[in-house]
């Protein structure tokens, strides 16, 4: 019955717009989002900023605020936002002792590069997800509606939760881990990293742990829709935990003599377990 009446809103769906409506409908809002990309991109690679001493009152609410500074944008390619953030990222995730270096001659333009798309792709994700439902949600039930709607804060917050997991934490240690074995192998040897690597390994590890976090809200959802018992998460928890640790395995980048993966697994099979939790409480509410 239910995969009946999905076909049929399926066939009305593409009844109202012919195929090629639905190309071009594709083409609009992918070339809004690559606009929004390109605009965003070139702000953080192209901008840079700088704070201005100011004494500004404003009232709001009823409540005075004091400002004391206020940041002027300015055209800047050697001190935009994506050097400022690469300059932060560098001080304050590399610990003393390990020097930066650059091997090729555009390692510190393609660092800025790898920052600017990554900022770029943080601050058009409501775009991204605005016009991504625009093109989708005629075609969804108003189950599917209200659970796409439900999930797109958690998802968000949980991505951001496992980035900032590895950026305050993760990194910072497998830094001092990597410093540590350096320096058992004596004094002739030195502690570097190019800069190129640097800054791939970081946001590899935060991009990743970001989409790993997802799990429990995947698991949810799972059990929301009614194709996974919450039962089962319990039943399976061991292949969980496995699965967790692959994964940690997977993302580590292995130089840490097992730290991180055994740091990356416990995160995840906690987030397995928490996520198995949320659906007993989900499937008890529904019963």
């Amino acid at each position: 019955m239910i995969e009946k009446s999905r076909e049929k809103a399926k066939e009305e769906f593409f009844q109202e717009k012919p195929l090629l409506e639905h190309i071009r409908e594709l083409a609009i809002r992918l070339r809004r989002i690559i606009i929004a990309l390109a605009i965003s991109f070139l702000f953080y690679f192209m901008i840079g900023y700088e704070w201005i001493k100011t004494n500004l009152n404003i009232k709001l609410l009823g409540a005075s605020i004091s400002i004391s500074r206020v940041p002027v944008p300015y055209p800047s390619f050697y001190d935009s936002i994506a050097v400022k953030v690469t300059r932060f990222m560098i001080y304050h995730e590399i610990p003393k002792g390990v020097k930066i270096i650059i091997i090729n001659l555009f390692d510190p333009l393609f660092a800025s590069l790898y920052v600017s798309l990554y900022l770029a792709i943080l601050t058009t994700l409501p775009i991204i997800i605005k016009e991504t439902w625009a093109f989708l949600s005629p075609g969804l039930y108003e189950s599917e509606k209200k659970i796409f709607k439900l999930t797109i804060i958690p998802a968000f917050l949980l991505f951001i939760a496992g980035s900032s997991f590895a950026f305050f934490l993760l990194i910072p240690l497998m830094f001092d881990l990597i410093l540590l074995y350096t320096y058992s192998l004596g004094p002739s040897v030195e502690p570097t990293i190019s800069l190129n690597s640097f800054i791939s390994t970081v946001f590899l590890l935060m991009a990743s742990l970001g989409l790993a976090f997802e799990m429990p809200l995947i698991m949810v959802g799972l059990t929301y829709l009614g194709i996974v018992k919450a039962s089962t998460w319990r039943n399976y928890w061991r292949w969980g935990v496995l699965i967790s640790f692959i994964i940690a395995w997977i993302i580590s980048p292995g130089t840490t003599g097992g730290v991180m993966e055994t740091i990356i697994g416990l995160s995840l099979s906690s987030l397995y377990f928490v996520g198995m939790g949320v659906s007993y409480m989900i499937e008890k509410k529904r019963n």
